[in-house]
């Protein structure tokens, strides 16, 4: 756990959060500014920076991460985005994904 991270402060249960869906290695839970009728965030317990680093180090935490998505995603239309790095949008260094549903989405995104 990092000290100043929202995110494991999330998981440590020191700041509430609207938890959907958790498993062994990885939660997910609403999004406090959604942009999608669903909008969770999808995050490894243990933190790492960011998904390039989750995948280098951690395996099994980038599969439970992807499981739990597929497990509270199931039935619906989903997208799974990963930001990596300040430059692409990303505002919380602990690796997490996006799980927006609920509305038609365009392509390319941004």
């Amino acid at each position: 756990m990092e000290r100043n991270c929202l995110f494991c402060k999330i998981v440590a249960g020191e700041i509430p959060a609207k938890i959907v869906a958790s498993n062994e290695l990885a939660i997910a839970f609403n999004d406090i500014s959604p942009v999608a009728p669903t909008h969770l965030l999808v995050i490894p317990k243990a933190h790492y920076e960011n998904v390039s680093e989750l995948t280098r180090e951690d395996g099994a935490s980038l599969l439970a991460l992807l499981s739990l998505a597929g497990e509270v995603a199931a039935g619906v239309d989903f997208r799974l985005v990963f930001n990596s790095g300040a430059g692409v949008g990303q505002s919380v260094f602990h690796a997490h994904g996006h799980l927006l549903a609920g509305r038609d989405f365009a392509w390319p995104p941004g």
